[in-house]
Formats: C-alpha cells, sequence, structure tokens
C-alpha cells in the first residue's frame, strides 16, 4: 500500500476517534454521564452510528479513551514545562506550578460523578506512576544540587507534593493555587534542623 494511502487512512482513522471523544466530552458537560448512549455521540460527531462502532463497542470505551487523551496532554503540559538548561529546582517549580493549575482547571470541568468513575482505571494507575517517577527524579537531582531537603525520602517528597497539589482543584481563586504551590515547596526546602523529624 503505497504511504501516501497510509497516512490519509490513519489521519482518517485518527480524526474519526477525536470527533468521537470530543463529543463524549461535550455531552457529559451538558447531560451527565447517565444520559449518554452511542447514537448521541455519533449525531454530535456528524459520523454513522455504525462508523462509530467500528472505533468503539460502547460508551464507556469512547469515554476511557477520551480520558487516556486528557492524560497524555497533561503530562506533555508538565513535560513542556521543564526548561532542560534550568537548574533542577527551578524545573521542579514549573513542574508543580503547571500540575497545581491542571488539577484546579480539572476539577472545574471533570468532578463528582466522571472523575469518581475514571480515577479508577488502570491507564490513571499508570499515569500516576509516571508522574510521581518524573517529580522523583526532579526531586532527586535537586537534593544533590544541595536545594532541597534530603532528610525525607524522595519518593515520600513526590507523593506529598501530589497530594498537596491536589487541592488546587477545591480552591476557587487562581492566587491560592499560587499559594498551595508555595506551601508545597517551602515543606520541601524546610531545612532538617528546623524538622520535627530531626
Amino acid at each position: 500500500m503505497p504511504k501516501l494511502w497510509t497516512e490519509t487512512i490513519d489521519a482518517h482513522r485518527a480524526a474519526v476517534r477525536d470527533a468521537a471523544m470530543d463529543a463524549m466530552a461535550a455531552l457529559v458537560a451538558t447531560h451527565g454521564l447517565v444520559a449518554v448512549t452511542m447514537s448521541q455521540i455519533a449525531q454530535q460527531a456528524g459520523i454513522g452510528r455504525a462508523t462509530l462502532y467500528k472505533y468503539f463497542p460502547d460508551a464507556q470505551a469512547v469515554l476511557t479513551a477520551w480520558h487516556e487523551r486528557q492524560i497524555t496532554t497533561h503530562l506533555d503540559q508538565l513535560t513542556a514545562a521543564v526548561d532542560p538548561a534550568a537548574p533542577a529546582i527551578a524545573r521542579l517549580e514549573a513542574v508543580l506550578h503547571t500540575y497545581a493549575h491542571i488539577q484546579h482547571h480539572s476539577a472545574r470541568h471533570h468532578g463528582g460523578e466522571l472523575a469518581a468513575l475514571l480515577h479508577r482505571s488502570e491507564h490513571v494507575d499508570r499515569a500516576q506512576q509516571r508522574l510521581r517517577g518524573f517529580v522523583q527524579d526532579l526531586i532527586a537531582e535537586a537534593v544533590r544540587d544541595g536545594d532541597l531537603r534530603d532528610d525525607v525520602a524522595t519518593d515520600e517528597l513526590a507523593t506529598y507534593c501530589l497530594h498537596a497539589l491536589t487541592a488546587a482543584g477545591t480552591v476557587a481563586r487562581p492566587d491560592a493555587v499560587q499559594r498551595l504551590v508555595i506551601v508545597t515547596l517551602a515543606g520541601l526546602t524546610a531545612s532538617a534542623g528546623n524538622s520535627p523529624l530531626s
């Protein structure tokens, strides 16, 4: 099969999948999760129902694919926030700011019933492990540079950061998100001598 033809088919398949996922997101935002059917998704996406079934067996599969796409986008945003030439502490700060803003934005758009359903999925566990490893590596590098406390294991510090910043999803204002990041970073830089652990 000619390369151009293959690329055209792949692009078409990707466009159909994206249209279905975008339609699902729009329908859930408008009607809630329970009310969404494959017929509605097909109509919203502007594709035939038979075509939709070639790509997804049911509405849950469309929702899962949409969520996986969202997670990939978020991980890409976190990676893009990092200037490879910057010191580890600056890269970590950029990642934590970006993560907090993602949490703040996501909670406004995908809260409640939808979040509870999606965050039980296996793809979420994989993404969280990848995210935790990414943050832990930055913390370990900043510890080696002498910029962060060394009296707590780096995996514990990474978990602390991610859990602390999920609170950004519960605050109403962007300045509160900024304060959460500052407080979280302060916990990472507290000297061992002032720590209750010492």
